[in-house]
This record gives C-alpha cells, structure tokens and sequence, in this order.
C-alpha cells in the first residue's frame, strides 16, 4: 500500500496499523477507520492522527489524565471565585504551552496542532472572499512555521480572531441588509493545497504524549493563567465550529460542511468540563473542512483547464 506519510512529521516511516497489513482473524480498528474513505480528510493528516490514537500513550495514560484534568478545572474554578486574576499571565502561559508542546507532545501532536492555526486562517480567509463587499480588519497572523512561535500568545489570538470576524462579517452584513449566499465560481485564491512549510517537530525520546492526553493535560493550566472571562470565551468558541460551517455551507450551496460538525449550538453555553474533549472535535471539524475546500478547490481547476 503506496503511504503518503512523508509529508507528516516523522519523515517516511509508516505507521504500524498500516506496515502491519490486514489480518481477517484480528483486525485492526485504525486500519479500518484509516482505509474508510467517508469523510474528506488529508491522507497524511488522517495517518499522523490515527498513529497518535493508537499509541499506548492514549491508550494507558489518557483514562487517567482526563479525571485527573477535569477535578482540577472544578477546583481551579473554585479559587478563581476567591481570587480572581491572582494567577493570570497570558505570556507565562505561552511560554509554558510552547515549552511543554517542544518536550513532552509527540512529534504527530505538534504538527497537528501547528497545521490548526494556519488551516483556521485559510478557512475564515475563504469566508471572507466569497462573502461579497464585507468590511473585515486584517486579523492576527496565525501562519506559524515552529513551536517557537506560539510564545505569542497564540493559542489565545486565535479565539480572538475567530469571534472578531464572526463580529466584523456580520456587522457588515446587517449594515448592507443581505445574507452570505451562493458564489457559483467561489474563490478558492487563498487555501494551501499540499503541505506547509512547517519546521521539523521536535523528536526526543521525552515526545511520547498522544494529542489527546496533552490536551486534557493543558485545558486546566490554560484555565489557571487566563482571566476567568477569557477562559469561558476560549471554551465557547468551540460551538463556533457549526457557525463557520453554515457560512460555508451558504458560500457552496452545500449542507455537507455544516452535516460533518461535532461542535454545535453556539447558543447554549456548554461546561468547560469537556473543553478538552471538544477540542480535539473541534480540531478534526477543522481539518475536514479544510480538505473538503482543497478538493472543490482542485475540481474547479480541473474544470477551468478542461
């Protein structure tokens, strides 16, 4: 079986489910879901994914980690009633955010979490020049190429961008009284198909933290060093998923991006109890619709030079 794994962070290895083969008597549940073709999704992202779920990492220490990690949010949440802002500090945050991803997070993990901002940013951009004549500020630039980067205050930047636009574009709508509606020809100008010029991850034998276990791990230390008002925001912007999938949904007159969200209702607050959880859901939305947009992006072309 041809891999196209060269383009994840571990060079040309393949992942085990796949070296493996198949076998009738004990099948392979990430063979299985690898090879199952019903939801758009980078080849190389869909095997760097299934190879950080199926490490013994997720398997052992995430059942663990997730009690763990949400008794501390509830407790956490208890001290932030009686000193609300004692601990705050986007900037130490970061700081450790960046430090933790470079030593502890699988080389996997971190490219995923790298390909996030920058597919985010692609699909808003997307948004933005198939919504018409919209007056949208230029947002904060989540196009990062390492780990370094994220010190500034990445993870936080990128809520802000995400309810800033949401903010922007239909201020402007209301204003020009329409709604987005179909582009017969969308603008497909600024989604990346292929790889990004991302740096190599960090490889140590200390980078052996599935995704998921990471996250859970970082949701309370996330909690402990914003305000309790950005934390909620952070939460909430989650549920935005189903927001921006009804807009490109409208754009390509297509009900698919918004059918393949996980994260709906923006208008019931959930607990930030699962923020962990949904994040990776959140995460995965992203990357779907992504490789959905790369596809219609490649169709068109193929037409166009037909």
């Amino acid at each position: 079986m041809k891999s196209q794994y060269r383009r994840s962070p571990e060079g040309d290895e393949v992942p085990a489910f796949i070296a493996n083969g198949h076998d009738p008597e004990d099948p392979n549940p990430w063979l299985s879901v690898y090879l199952d073709g019903s939801i758009p999704i980078d080849d190389a992202v869909k095997q760097a994914w299934l190879n950080d779920s199926s490490t013994s990492s997720r398997q052992f220490l995430l059942p663990i980690i997730r009690p763990l990690a949400r008794a501390l949010i509830v407790l956490i949440q208890i001290v932030k009633v009686i000193i609300p802002n004692s601990f705050t500090s986007s900037a130490l945050l970061h700081r450790l955010l960046s430090w933790g991803l470079r030593r502890w997070v699988s080389p996997s993990g971190t490219w995923l979490i790298l390909r996030h901002f920058q597919l985010g940013a692609e699909i808003l951009d997307f948004i933005k020049r198939n919504a018409g004549d919209v007056d949208i500020p230029d947002l904060y630039d989540m196009r990062f190429a390492n780990l370094e980067a994220l010190r500034d205050h990445a993870f936080l930047r990128h809520d802000l961008n995400l309810f800033n636009f949401v903010i922007y574009l239909n201020q402007s709508l209301k204003a020009q009284g329409r709604e987005l509606v179909p582009v017969t020809e969308p603008d497909f100008g600024g989604i990346t198909d292929g790889p990004f010029d991302l740096d190599p991850m960090p490889n140590r034998w200390s980078n052996f933290i599935d995704l998921e276990s990471a996250i859970e791990l970082f949701t309370p230390i996330y909690q402990l060093f914003l305000t309790d008002n950005d934390f909620w925001r952070a939460a909430n912007s989650l549920q935005l998923d189903e927001t921006v999938a009804i807009y490109a949904s409208r754009i390509l007159d297509d009900p698919t991006p918004a059918l393949m969200v996980n994260n709906r209702h923006p208008m019931v607050a959930m607990s930030t109890l699962r923020a962990g959880a949904r994040l990776v859901l959140h995460g995965l939305n992203t990357e779907m619709m992504h490789a959905m947009l790369v596809r219609l992006k490649r169709e068109q072309a193929a037409r166009t030079t037909a």
